[in-house]
């Protein structure tokens, strides 16, 4: 009897230890949802501090636009740059106070921005589908957006901590 008393409680605790080891969240990442859902289309794995670009073709003037982000150890992502070649529609034409708007090299720069977002949405372009997302140093590692999204659908970008479950079962994003 005391034999079957043991093994229960020794079953019993490795099945919550398990459940532990895959419910409790453990790893950061930059996790792209299904929007309005919480499903999971696919997560980038980043520590804070890291930085990561969203890089689109602007639809009407067709030049790369690049948008350079930070992750904060509250897991809120600060836009801190934007890049770009031509002024057109949703194109800033300068800085606001505190940022500064420079041309270097054929582009337009405007640094020292801190636009603090808890979560953003992003569209996979469907008409000009050139969407790239780039991290690492300056931005070395890349992927397109359509080997992981359907173009013209939207996605809610936000960092979280994946559990190893999510994390087993989701989309990782590899260059």
């Amino acid at each position: 009897m005391k034999k079957k008393v043991i093994a229960i409680i020794l079953s019993s605790t490795t099945v919550l230890l398990l459940l532990g080891i895959f419910l409790v969240p453990f790893r950061t990442a930059l996790v792209f949802h299904v929007q309005n859902t919480e499903q999971i289309q696919a997560f980038l794995p980043i520590d804070e501090e890291d930085t990561f670009h969203i890089i689109f073709t602007h639809s009407i003037h067709l030049t790369d636009v690049v948008e350079k982000y930070k992750v904060r150890d509250d897991h809120h992502i600060v836009q801190t740059e934007i890049i770009y070649e031509e002024f057109g529609i949703g194109m800033p034409s300068n800085a606001e106070e505190g940022e500064e708007f420079v041309y270097e090299d054929g582009k337009y720069h405007i640094r020292d921005l801190n636009n603090v977002f808890s979560s953003m949405n992003v569209r996979n372009g469907k008409t000009v589908s050139k969407n790239r997302l780039a991290w690492g140093e300056d931005g070395e590692k890349m992927v397109w957006f359509n080997e992981y999204f359907t173009p013209g659908d939207w996605y809610n970008v936000r960092v979280k901590e994946l559990t190893l479950w999510q994390y087993m079962k989701g989309m990782k994003i590899h260059e």
